[in-house]
C-alpha cells in the first residue's frame, strides 16, 4: 500500500545531533576490532560488531563525519538494484530500520517515485514492474502521482493542462511507478546520531581527529598505528571510501578506484510543497542497474539523448529529496577524477535546477551548495579485500554506500565468527 503525504512509517526521531559524546584523546584498551572511518559504512560495522558482542574500536581523522556519508539524498535505493547488489540492499533496509530503532535516529518507509513524462520512461518502469514481485514496483497514474507528491487532483490536472504553470503541482507527469521498499534518512543527522549511539554503548571507544598510519602483525592479531599511538585488534576494517589509495595506492590502482565528483545543493523549504517520498526521473533509470538491465532503457537513452543531452554531457541523475526540516537536497552531476578539483561549474548546478524547477513546477530558494566526492570504479562496485591477516578494506564503489551500507556490514561481520 502506498503511504500519502504525511503517513510515511517513521522509526527514530529527527533530532538533529551536536558532536558526538566521543574521546579525542588517546586510544587505550584493546579492542575485538578497529574500525577506520566513521562515514556510515564504517559506522554500520561497528554496530554489527556491537550487536554480536565484540569490543570496538572506530577512529577518525576528521573531528566529524564530513564525507560522502553526509553529502548525499539520504536515500536508500533499495528498489534500483540488481544481482548480489539488491541481495546486499534489502538485508541493509532491515538492519537500516533496526538500528534507527536503537540509536535514535530518523528512518522513514517512504518509498520512492518515478516521475515519467514520456512513454519511453513509462516502459521501463512497466517492465521493470512486471520482473518485480508484486507491489514492489507500483505503477501510477498522473493522477495518483502527483497525490502522493502533495498536489490536489483537481489542481494538479489544472496545472497540467495549461501546461504546468501553476506553482508546485508537478506539471507534465504522464504516470510514473512508486518503489515500495526504499528508505529516507537524514544525510545531515544520521552519522552523528549513530556515532553518538555508539559511543554510550558498554566496549565501544570513538576517537576523533585520529589517523591511521599503518598496520602490522603481532602475536595477538594487528597493530594499528595512530597519530595518537597504537591500537591492538583481532581484526580492523578500513572503512575510508574514496580514499583508498592513501593508505594502500596499489589496491586503489588495481581496483582502479576514481574520485566521483557531484555537484549539489539545497533549497530552502517552499510553501506548500511537502513530500515524503524520494523523487527520481528518468535520468536515474539511466543510472541504476534494475533500470538499465530493462530492454525499454535503449530507447530511452535515445530519446534523453535527442531531448536533452546536455543532461548527459554532465552524468546528470536529476532527483531530488525533502528533509524533516522541509528542505529540499537537489542534485546531482557526475565527473571522474583521481584527485577531484575543488571548483564547481555554475552552468552545471543551474542546469539541475531548472530542471529540478520545472519538475517541482514552483521557484525554490537556493541556501546551500556543495561538491560530493564518492569512490568508483569500472572494474567492480565493491572492494573487500583482506590486505594482510586481520586488514579488510571495505569501499563501495559504486555510489550507493547508504543503500549497501548496514548489508555489508553484516556480512563482513557474521564472517568473524
Amino acid at each position: 500500500m502506498i503511504p500519502l503525504p504525511g503517513t510515511a512509517n517513521v522509526s527514530g526521531v529527527n533530532n538533529p545531533s551536536t558532536s558526538p559524546k566521543a574521546a579525542n584523546s588517546s586510544p587505550s584498551q584493546p579492542a575485538d576490532v578497529v574500525i577506520v572511518g566513521a562515514g556510515i559504512v564504517g559506522l554500520a560495522h561497528a554496530a554489527h560488531a556491537v550487536a554480536n558482542g565484540l569490543t570496538v574500536t572506530v577512529i577518525e581523522r576528521d573531528h566529524h563525519a564530513a564525507g560522502a556519508s553526509v553529502r548525499n539524498f539520504g536515500h536508500c535505493c533499495i528498489t534500483a538494484q540488481s544481482g548480489e547488489l539488491y541481495e546486499l540492499a534489502q538485508t541493509s533496509r532491515k538492519y537500516w530500520l533496526e538500528f534507527a530503532k536503537r540509536a535514535g535516529f530518523w528512518a522513514a518507509e517512504a518509498g520512492a517515485v518515478v516521475l515519467a513524462r514520456s512513454e519511453a520512461e513509462m516502459n521501463v518502469l512497466r517492465e521493470l514492474s512486471a520482473v518485480r514481485e508484486p507491489g514492489q514496483v507500483e505503477l501510477l497514474s498522473p493522477a495518483t502521482t502527483r497525490a502522493l507528491l502533495g498536489a490536489s487532483a483537481s489542481t494538479a490536472e489544472e496545472a497540467h493542462d495549461d501546461g504546468g504553470t501553476s506553482g508546485g503541482e508537478w506539471p507534465g507527469v504522464v504516470g510514473g511507478a512508486f518503489l515500495r521498499d526504499d528508505l529516507r534518512v537524514d544525510p545531515r543527522t544520521t552519522v552523528a546520531k549513530l556515532a553518538e549511539w555508539l559511543s554510550q554503548q558498554p566496549g565501544v571507544e570513538l576517537h576523533w581527529n585520529t589517523a591511521a598510519l599503518g598496520f602490522n602483525q603481532n602475536p595477538d592479531g594487528v597493530t594499528v598505528q595512530t597519530s595518537r599511538g597504537e591500537l591492538r585488534a583481532q581484526q580492523v576494517f578500513v572503512c575510508v571510501g574514496h580514499d583508498v589509495d592513501y593508505l594502500f595506492p596499489d589496491l586503489a590502482e588495481e581496483h582502479r578506484i576514481q574520485r566521483c565528483a557531484l555537484q549539489m545543493s539545497l533549497a530552502a523549504k517552499p510553501s506548500g510543497i511537502e513530500f515524503a517520498p524520494a523523487v527520481l526521473t528518468a535520468t536515474s533509470m539511466l543510472r541504476y542497474p534494475a533500470f538499465t538491465e530493462m530492454p525499454a532503457a535503449a530507447a530511452l537513452y535515445s530519446e534523453v539523448l535527442a531531448k536533452q543531452p546536455e543532461l548527459l554531457e554532465i552524468g546528470a541523475n536529476v532527483m531530488f529529496t525533502q528533509r524533516p526540516d522541509g528542505t529540499i537536497i537537489l542534485g546531482d552531476s557526475h565527473h571522474y577524477h583521481r584527485t577531484a578539483d575543488p571548483f564547481l561549474d555554475e552552468s552545471v548546478t543551474d542546469t539541475l535546477n531548472t530542471e529540478i524547477t520545472g519538475r517541482i513546477g514552483a521557484p525554490l530558494e537556493i541556501v546551500q551548495r556543495w561538491q560530493g566526492i564518492y569512490a568508483s570504479s569500472d572494474v567492480a562496485p565493491i572492494l573487500v579485500r583482506e590486505v594482510q591477516p586481520g586488514v579488510t578494506v571495505v569501499s563501495v564503489t559504486s555510489g550507493v554506500g547508504m543503500t549497501l551500507s548496514f548489508g555489508l556490514a553484516h556480512r563482513n561481520v557474521s564472517r568473524l565468527r
